[in-house]
């Protein structure tokens, strides 16, 4: 972590970022155009390599209105080979860097039947189906509490603004839990009827270990997921990670506002 921490404060001087952002598959066009500096994750010393198409591999650090951010454009996961404390790691280093709030995104399948392909759905809780919790360990107390509280992961003030915002600019919008399993498979149509009966409302292959590691190192957290695809047994269509990247595409646009909405707003 010290030789990380250090590597990177080379390359950013005297920035000190805010606001941290983990932008999902197809969603990472929303650092392109921002002018900062951009460090590869292969650079740094402790990252690893995300070898996901539609994610960039990288760390933008700019100033996104008026908030000093860090960005990471594009994640790696769980289904890539990593262990889970590797996944988790660039939170970790976020907040050692000094994000206070962490704004994660994600595409994600419908479990709900009334969601449809393009729609962005503020995360209300999660269920982690992962099979893994990355805080098994030794326990870093600079970090956070060895047994910390999970009533309230995502935040209800950053929730309630964020579908204020999505009013505001006309952007539809739901609200719902996010279940996520450790893939690369998409799940079967019985697993999605068993996670419509548990009560989720959408589903991915991220999110839940940076989001639960984020809350237990006292950040704030927002969650939004894109909706890119309806999930097994919704719809008789086959599914596709081309179909996901996509759709996330089409919306990038409206994410694009949302996201700098509610930055200004913070």
């Amino acid at each position: 972590m010290k030789e990380t921490i250090e590597y990177i404060k080379k390359q950013i001087k005297d920035f000190t970022p805010e606001i941290g952002i983990i932008l999902g598959s197809g969603l990472g066009d929303f650092a392109d155009n921002l002018e900062g500096v951009r460090i590869k994750y292969s650079d740094i010393p402790g990252f690893e390599t995300s070898t996901v198409a539609g994610h960039k591999g990288q760390l933008v650090f700019a100033q996104v209105q008026g908030k000093n951010a860090v960005i990471m454009q594009g994640r790696y996961h769980f289904y890539e080979g990593y262990h889970i404390s590797r996944i988790v790691y660039p939170v970790k280093v976020m907040k050692k860097l000094g994000v206070k709030t962490l704004i994660i995104t994600n595409a994600a399948g419908s479990v709900n039947k009334s969601y449809k392909a393009g729609d962005l759905m503020i995360i209300t809780d999660h269920i982690n189906l992962m099979g893994v919790n990355p805080l098994i360990g030794e326990n870093d107390a600079t970090l956070g509490d060895r047994f910390p509280d999970m009533t309230e992961i995502y935040r209800h003030a950053l929730q309630n603004l964020a579908q204020k915002k999505c009013k505001e600019l006309g952007i539809p919008v739901q609200k719902g839990v996010y279940a996520a399993m450790s893939g690369p498979s998409y799940e079967t149509p019985a697993e999605i009827n068993m996670l419509r009966i548990m009560g989720a409302d959408a589903v991915g292959m991220s999110t839940v270990p940076e989001a639960l590691v984020a809350n237990y190192c006292a950040m704030e957290v927002l969650g939004i997921s894109c909706i890119t695809n309806s999930a097994a047994g919704v719809h008789p269509t086959r599914l596709s990670h081309a179909e996901v990247v996509e759709t996330a595409a089409k919306v990038k646009e409206s994410f694009k506002k949302l996201l700098v909405s509610v930055i200004k707003a913070l």
